[in-house]
Parts: structure tokens; C-alpha cells; sequence
């Protein structure tokens, strides 16, 4: 079982000057390859995926010095938010809904995150600390204790500049509920897909059908906002 622990961090003045460095790094090469898997379709039919994207990203760090300063796997991870965001378009427009086009990453977004993947223990969630690639031992208000094996965690900054770390951890011990005894009769039906003996009315999310998916979908391609 898969758990996310999420803990608010308070990075120094350098470490803050990295996450910031981070953040633009991670933005500039989703933008970067959106614009190029962008080109090859329309200019060869080309489509380039989440390998051919990662394997130019090694090559164009040897020339981007500067892009050697942030975490690798942050670098890697946000190629693959790119391709994710492509696989959920080809499945939008296969199952014929509104498609929503990937569009570019801007520095004025209020939402900015970057994931770096657990690689051996360069994440360890520690007391008062948490170690971080790049960044070493960030302070962090750890409200719980970790558990499982971490696979990653994900940096991120609210709109008031508030820092946060996400940590993602696998083979988490689940532990089921205490049986209450409770018995609950579920009526199925079409317009409300269940409803339940002691009042509960679920409805069918298929016939909530809104004027926006019933328009004929559109792909629209945005243009970069820097």
C-alpha cells in the first residue's frame, strides 16, 4: 500500500535560492520539450515519448551548464509529467471527450512543485529534518512518523510562499477497520447509481452530463506564457 506524508519545510536563505532554481529548471525543460514533441508531429509526424525525451535531456545538459546544479530526478520527473499530461490527452480524445491540449508552464503559475525520486537514502526523513537531493538536511515540522519504503518526495510552494515537502512511501502496513456490526441494505438503480438503507442517495456519475463535455472537443494549443 502506497501513503503520502505531507510536512511544511523551512528551507534556508540558500536552500530557499535552490528551490527557486529548482522550480525554473523543471519549467523550463517540460516547456522545452513540449514545444519540441510539439514540432516533431507537426513538422515529421514524429511522436517522440517519455524515453526519446530522456535521453536528449542527458545530451542537452552537457551543453546547459546550469541545469547541472538542480537535482537530476527532478529534471527526469518533470519529462515524465509532460508525457502523462500527453497520455491523458490521447485518452481524452479516444474516449471523445474535451481533450485539453498540454499547455506550457509559466514562472507566474501559483502552483510550483518539483519531484525528486528516492534514489538509495539521498531522501531520509529524520526528527526535526528531512535530507533532500541537492538540498541535505532542510528543516522540517515532522507532525507524524514515516512509514514504508520512500519513493519520492515532492517540493512545493503555496501562493502565500509557504514551503512543503510530500513524501511518497510504499509497502505500507494497512490496517482495516474494527467491524462495527452495522448492517447497510444498497439499492442499485440508474439515475442514482446506489442508494442506501439508512439514507445515503449516490449519484450515477455518467448521466452528470454538463454543457461543457457535451460541446464538440476542440484541441487548442496554447501559446507559451514565458
Amino acid at each position: 500500500m502506497e501513503k503520502a506524508y505531507k510536512f511544511r519545510i523551512y528551507p534556508n536563505k540558500a536552500q530557499e535560492e535552490l528551490i527557486q532554481k529548482t522550480f525554473g529548471c523543471t519549467r523550463y525543460v517540460y516547456n522545452y520539450y513540449l514545444v519540441k514533441r510539439k514540432t516533431a508531429y507537426e513538422e515529421r509526424k514524429e511522436t517522440l515519448n517519455y524515453n526519446a525525451c530522456s535521453a536528449d535531456l542527458t545530451q542537452m545538459k552537457k551543453a546547459t551548464e546550469w541545469l547541472k546544479e538542480v537535482d537530476a530526478t527532478a529534471l527526469q520527473s518533470s519529462i515524465r509529467d509532460l508525457d502523462e499530461a500527453y497520455q491523458n490527452f490521447f485518452r481524452r480524445v479516444k474516449n471523445g471527450e474535451k481533450p485539453g491540449y498540454p499547455h506550457f508552464k509559466s514562472k507566474k503559475d501559483n502552483k510550483k512543485a518539483f519531484k525528486s525520486k528516492c534514489v538509495g537514502t539521498n531522501i531520509k526523513v529524520l526528527d526535526k529534518h528531512i535530507q533532500l537531493p541537492k538540498l541535505g538536511l532542510v528543516e522540517c515540522r515532522v507532525s507524524k512518523q514515516v512509514e514504508g519504503r520512500i519513493l519520492s518526495a515532492t517540493v512545493s510552494q503555496n501562493p502565500s510562499g509557504k514551503y512543503f515537502v510530500s513524501v511518497l512511501c510504499t509497502d505500507v502496513e494497512w490496517q482495516p477497520l474494527d467491524p462495527t456490526g452495522a448492517i447497510v441494505g444498497i439499492d442499485l438503480g440508474l439515475k442514482e447509481i446506489a442508494i442506501t438503507s439508512d439514507g445515503q442517495h449516490i449519484p450515477n456519475p455518467s448521466r452528470q452530463v454538463t454543457e461543457e463535455t457535451c460541446q464538440t472537443p476542440t484541441a487548442a494549443i496554447p501559446k507559451t506564457k514565458g
